[in-house]
């Protein structure tokens, strides 16, 4: 359809028949669609030679067109000489901005849309969220959401997204209960999908099963809930111990579709089915089903090294070398099969990289105990513009530890809110703790923990009394074991864990009474575990 408007549009022009203001913006949207940003271009053309450069709704649609081409730049000098503008005009630019990684543009642009007096409607709402997610700030697009005055399913989509994008999953669970119950919006597949992936992080298996449900009973027209949600109801059983679930989900799949096979073999990689997971693969290849890019970087993580480089090799045949997340996959396989300087080969002459790219050769570096390697790399990032995120600094800080750096380790923590304009998480804290914890400081640990900004979690404390284990340190690991009963009283083996300190420390009625309370609770130590204890 879009490329026969433009297919006319040409025949007009070789006739000398002049487009109008009513044909103009029908054409541009022709090429916003297939992201033709020549043919806008050539249209702009068009535009300013008959005299509707000036045009309202010509030069609405020029903006919406820069904005879906890549060419935000153009589209913003469109809106600079424009005479009049509409909440359109501003929703467009905005947009532009947001989908070509502009987001403080976009953030200042809605407030200068307030200053001209225009009242932004559901739409702007919703793409300020997007904005705000995307630059990490959940409490500034929350706010965002509270100023909407009738959420639609886009809006809820959106909170839900970024919150689960965020790694806030039981928040993303109560956003899209508030969804249902307080703002009467009847769920979509992709809000269902979201879910799914919400449940599969919190390997909560009963919410998902009522997703499944819920899905069944109110999607089922065609099929329709499985075609979009199946793959994430998939990974979602496998995560949760439950990959015959996800067989069954996979049997009621369109076989013919290499999405239900990708997600059969993803589903298989989560629950840690290795061999099932290339069994699949073999089997989809039986079926004469044409594997595409996704099959391939997700099932060579799971290979050996004999498996692997015949993947790589049948990968770079079949021309999936333009993938950047092949690429990735084969970094890691090497990595993992003990070949960590083929992998950084395949570092060194991949075409295309991504972030993703960067923390698979840093992640591989740490695995070896090549400190110095990844920290080399980290540099490297930083120097031709690449942004470190979250997983970088803990697999650099994981490097650190596990080659003895403590001092590196520590002095790149320093370094991530100054220099790299970073806020540690939870996770790298924990590194820390966990760095000097090993190498005995266990003092500089406890202070390191009471500088904390954040409230310590059971990663914290569990790094701590780990160490305290190793090195019979009682009273440290006393402190340690109670935090952690404080956070989870439901897990048994802190009860046992503190019960084992008491009694190296002589204290044999505090020793009883930890395991008393233990089985007051409830609480049952898992079987097949036994417990580290003092002494000989």
């Amino acid at each position: 359809m879009y490329e026969d408007c433009l297919v006319n549009y040409g025949l007009m022009k070789s006739q000398g028949v002049s487009a109008d203001h009513l044909v103009f913006p029908k054409v541009l949207k022709a090429c916003a669609q297939l992201a033709w940003l020549d043919g806008g271009t050539w249209v702009h053309g068009g535009v300013v030679v008959y005299g509707y450069e000036r045009n309202f709704h010509v030069c609405n649609a020029l903006i919406d067109m820069y904005a879906k081409c890549g060419n935000v730049l153009s589209g913003r000098l469109v809106f600079a000489e424009m005479g009049e503008r509409d909440l359109f005009t501003w929703n467009s630019m905005i947009s532009g901005y947001i989908s070509n990684g502009l987001l403080d543009s976009a953030v200042q642009l809605f407030g200068g849309l307030k200053l001209e007096g225009i009242k932004p409607d559901v739409i702007t709402f919703n793409m300020l969220m997007d904005a705000y997610f995307r630059m990490g700030l959940c409490d500034e697009a929350s706010k965002v959401f509270e100023q909407i005055e009738t959420p639609d399913i886009i809006s809820w989509t959106t909170l839900i997204s970024g919150y689960s994008r965020a790694g806030k999953y039981a928040t993303c669970l109560v956003i899209f209960k508030d969804m249902v119950n307080e703002g009467g919006i009847l769920p979509d597949v992709d809000s269902l999908s979201l879910v799914l992936v919400s449940c599969r992080h919190l390997r909560a298996l009963m919410c998902g099963k009522a997703i499944h449900g819920y899905g069944i009973k109110t999607q089922q027209p065609g099929g329709r809930f499985y075609r979009s949600a199946g793959p994430a109801l998939m990974t979602m059983y496998a995560k949760c111990d439950s990959v015959h679930y996800a067989r069954t989900v996979f049997a009621v799949m369109d076989k013919s579709d290499v999405v239900a096979w990708n997600a059969m073999i993803l589903a298989f990689v989560e629950s840690e089915s290795r061999d099932l997971a290339l069994e699949c693969f073999g089997e989809m290849q039986r079926s004469d089903i044409q594997n595409d890019q996704t099959t391939i970087s997700t099932v060579l993580p799971v290979c050996d090294l004999k498996h692997g480089k015949q993947i790589h090799a049948y990968a770079m045949k079949h021309i999936f070398d333009q993938c950047v997340a092949v690429w990735n996959s084969v970094i890691h396989m090497y990595s993992t099969c003990g070949k960590v300087d083929t992998a950084y080969s395949v570092f060194t002459t991949s075409k295309i990289r991504d972030l993703v790219t960067w923390n698979a050769m840093i992640r591989g570096f740490g695995m070896h105990g090549l400190a110095q390697a990844a920290l080399s790399l980290l540099q490297d990032m930083k120097r031709v513009g690449v942004c470190a995120d979250a997983l970088t600094f803990t697999s650099v800080l994981s490097a650190c530890h596990h080659s003895g750096l403590v001092e590196e380790g520590i002095k790149l923590f320093e370094s991530m809110t100054g220099e790299y304009g970073f806020v540690p998480t939870m996770e790298h804290y924990s590194c820390v703790v966990n760095m000097l914890a090993r190498v005995g400081r266990l003092e500089a640990a406890i202070n390191f923990i009471h500088q904390m900004p954040l409230e310590p979690d059971k990663s914290v404390w569990g790094a701590l009394l780990a160490a305290c284990l190793d090195q019979q340190n009682v009273e440290v690991g006393k402190l340690a074991a109670e935090k952690l009963i404080h956070l989870e009283p439901e897990r048994a083996g802190h009860y046992v864990a503190l019960s084992n300190i008491y009694a190296e420390a002589g204290r044999w009625d505090d020793a009883v009474k930890a395991r008393k309370e233990m089985e007051r609770r409830g609480s049952v130590k898992p079987s097949g575990q036994s417990w580290i204890t003092f002494g000989n």
